[in-house]
């Protein structure tokens, strides 16, 4: 075979081996979930109605036919850009347009992004208002939804085009190590997005007001003191304006540090409950999860930024795609980004058992810092039963797309710590 052919019967390959696993582990999921859908488990019988189970594992069902749709519509679109013809020709028509230079090919790389997003735009639009509003989770309107996506796209062009020009200079300024200069310009940019993001950004989407004094604050400050992690600020955010799924996070560093508690998670747990669950945030920074992350996310992104650096020395890569010699970093940068997922997918395990290590370590801390395993677990077992989580996922579903134990692999972790 040619070596053109070879490339792009090797990209076909690739996208489509990575969707035909994922339908097969959603095959397998449903599997598993219909043969559990008849009773409660027994672990849960006595703390879930069967009603509230049976919703439950409809909303599984539900969202993993709709995800089947989705992600066959996803993968449509991928293969009609790299194999239509459509990309070197709308490049070729940038350029010819705009010139040649990295601010036109900035221009191209963005637009297509663009077009991408709006081919999922119908996705995005069922699944929030018809898959979520048929089981009570949806409480954004049409306006707001638009909205969002509308700030999205500007926040895009603000902050995401000129690092995209940015990193498309490097090539000429650098020589041959550009790609190490585009991984720190990178790395940099997402760690003071990190730091700028509670401030300027998440304010634009939500609204964020402190924690009025009373019992749950005096516990979450108490919480701090105890476990040695001060934050300065204790935020609540209006989850419930687009969705009654509820979520509590940390956000910023050193002394900008702050606790943000959605609205609807405070109208869902106890203080005591609430308390456990921020023990277990904190357990993350405590026990060093947080650097470890960034530094396995910056190890990834170097690999990425070398791998393009190597298919950028091969102009065959981007000539099996239709690109003329000579175009330069953007249609492989481009491509990279087109392909990575499909060849990422299979280091999902992997990561994922990385992440599910670190929510049992601080699932402990929680349950040693509040001296106690219940306040963890009751939080734990009222979260699975408000949002409908899947309580039996088949284990190579759970492997390929869990970040987070299962409720079941969590409390049999909880009840060996000793407290």
């Amino acid at each position: 075979m040619e070596p053109l052919k070879f490339i792009g019967a090797t990209a076909f390959a690739v996208i489509i081996a990575r969707w035909g696993a994922d339908a097969g582990l959603a095959w397998l999921n449903r599997r598993e979930v219909q043969a559990h859908a008849g009773a409660v488990p027994l672990a849960y019988r006595d703390t879930m109605d069967a009603p509230t189970y049976q919703r439950s594992v409809d909303y599984t069902l539900s969202r993993s036919r709709f995800g089947l749709w989705s992600d066959a519509w996803e993968v449509l679109v991928v293969l009609a850009l790299l194999f239509s013809g459509v990309l070197p020709a709308s490049f070729a028509a940038v350029r010819d347009a705009l010139g040649s230079s990295a601010w036109a090919d900035a221009v191209w790389i963005f637009a297509i992004g663009v077009a991408m997003s709006v081919a999922s735009l119908p996705f995005e639009a069922w699944a929030q208002f018809r898959l979520e509003q048929r089981f009570g989770f949806n409480t954004t309107t049409v306006a707001t939804w638009c909205l969002d996506r509308i700030k999205g796209f500007l926040l895009a062009l603000a902050l995401g085009y000129p690092l995209l020009v940015l990193i498309l200079r490097l090539v000429d300024w650098m020589g041959p190590r550009w790609w190490l200069w585009a991984f720190a310009v990178f790395l940099g940019f997402q760690v003071l997005l990190l730091v700028l993001a509670p401030v300027l950004i998440l304010p634009l989407f939500n609204k964020l007001t402190p924690l009025p004094d009373g019992e749950l604050r005096t516990r979450l400050l108490q919480l701090g003191q105890r476990a040695g992690f001060n934050a300065q600020t204790i935020l609540v955010m209006d989850g419930s304006k687009r969705s009654r799924h509820s979520n509590a996070f940390f956000t910023g560093f050193g002394r900008f540090r702050k606790i943000v508690l959605f609205d609807t998670l405070i109208a869902q747990l106890t203080p005591v409950e609430l308390e456990a669950v921020l023990a277990h945030e904190m357990g993350h920074y405590k026990l060093g999860h947080i650097p470890r992350r960034l530094a396995g996310s910056a190890a990834l992104m170097l690999a990425g930024f070398w791998a393009i650096a190597w298919l950028l020395a091969r102009p065959e890569f981007a000539a099996a795609f239709g690109f003329a010699p000579g175009s330069g970093l953007a249609p492989t940068l481009l491509l990279f980004g087109l392909l990575s997922g499909s060849v990422s997918f299979w280091l999902s395990p992997v990561l994922n058992h990385w992440s599910r290590v670190h929510e049992f370590e601080a699932d402990a801390f929680a349950a040693r810092n509040m001296a106690s395993r219940e306040p963890l677990q009751g939080a734990l077992r009222k979260l699975s039963e408000k949002n409908l989580s899947n309580l039996t996922p088949h284990p190579l579903y759970s492997a390929w797309h869990y970040s987070h134990p299962t409720l079941l692999e969590r409390e049999a972790a909880l009840a060996r710590v000793p407290v």
